[in-house]
């Protein structure tokens, strides 16, 4: 029977929680995230920050069962922890172009366990996608929040039900449904511009991939928290290195990167490794193909969708 007053995604995302287990709690929080994302991820931004005020509650309730930081009890990561860290339980993987493109591009439906070493968080254990012909687009609410934002502003890319119907349902003035090869277009021109995709990984969106977010670090929320020690990012698994023969120091590849991991010294560009994600911007935006990507275990393992 339809419950009068309550969207049918809200009820299919209510059901979707009770058969994964998810508590009443985080089932609330989902809700609350997915239904008033303009203003839970907007808090990052500076255009209305008396929103922040309304919120404190909400959020000291999070971090009492969240920790945002990281401490000697909990560390982001760490399998021996007391609490999952925010970062543990919302967090993005950046991805380079080719896998970006490949995870809008599956044509079938995908149920698998994801080791600790592929994502290394102790809350993202699945990646499933009940539902991949569903893509919808979204403004970016960290976009959103800025008063200066950078364009454009639909780059949010949904990725599977209930999520996508969800948002497409509760804000219809903000989203479309698009198809696999227009969302592959929106990724190619946003590391164009040498903004990151991010797959975006939440525990009350039942611990699972749904969303790619195409940001920069002037907007971008999880960017923001990350220079500020909250960790909200991991590594795509892979460090950019420079073929100091083919570079000839134009300063494009340090102007596009969002981490600040490009410097320059009498030769050539060269890399901070502490600095560096393993996005592939730099790659993309250098004509004289002296950038490339390797693997980097210490920085973790990629997330390789032809695996999965």
């Amino acid at each position: 029977m339809k419950i009068p007053f309550v969207k049918q995604s809200t009820i299919d995302y209510y059901q979707s929680c009770r058969k994964q287990g998810v508590s009443l709690f985080d089932f609330i929080h989902g809700y609350v995230y997915g239904r008033w994302c303009y203003n839970y991820i907007g808090l990052a931004g500076d255009k209305e920050p008396w929103w922040r005020y309304l919120w404190a509650p909400l959020i000291l309730i999070i971090n009492k069962h969240t920790p945002l930081l990281s401490n000697d009890k909990n560390r982001t990561g760490d399998s021996n922890q007391q609490k999952a860290t925010w970062g543990d339980s919302y967090h993005g993987k950046p991805l380079p172009l080719d896998e970006a493109v490949k995870m809008v591009k599956i044509n079938r439906a995908v149920n698998t366990e994801v080791s600790e070493q592929v994502l290394p968080y102790t809350r993202a254990r699945d990646i499933v996608l009940n539902n991949p012909e569903k893509i919808v687009l979204l403004d970016c609410p960290c976009r959103s929040g800025m008063k200066n934002p950078c364009t454009p502003i639909d780059v949010c890319i949904l990725i599977g039900d209930p999520f996508a119907t969800f948002m497409l349902e509760h804000h219809p003035d903000k989203t479309r449904q698009i198809t696999a090869d227009e969302a592959v277009r929106i990724i190619k021109a946003e590391q164009a511009r040498g903004h990151v995709s991010h797959a975006f990984f939440k525990d009350v969106m039942l611990g699972r991939f749904y969303a790619i977010c195409n940001c920069c670090s002037c907007c971008c929320g999880a960017m923001k928290a990350q220079s500020h020690g909250l960790n909200m990012l991991c590594s795509s698994g892979y460090l950019a290195e420079v073929n100091a023969d083919n570079c000839v120091r134009c300063g494009l590849c340090a102007e596009k990167c969002q981490f600040k991991a490009i410097g320059f010294n009498k030769e050539s560009a060269f890399i901070r490794e502490d600095k560096c994600m393993g996005c592939g911007v730099c790659v993309q935006v250098c004509s004289k193909d002296a950038l490339s990507l390797r693997l980097a275990p210490e920085k973790g393992t990629p997330l390789l969708v032809d695996s999965i």
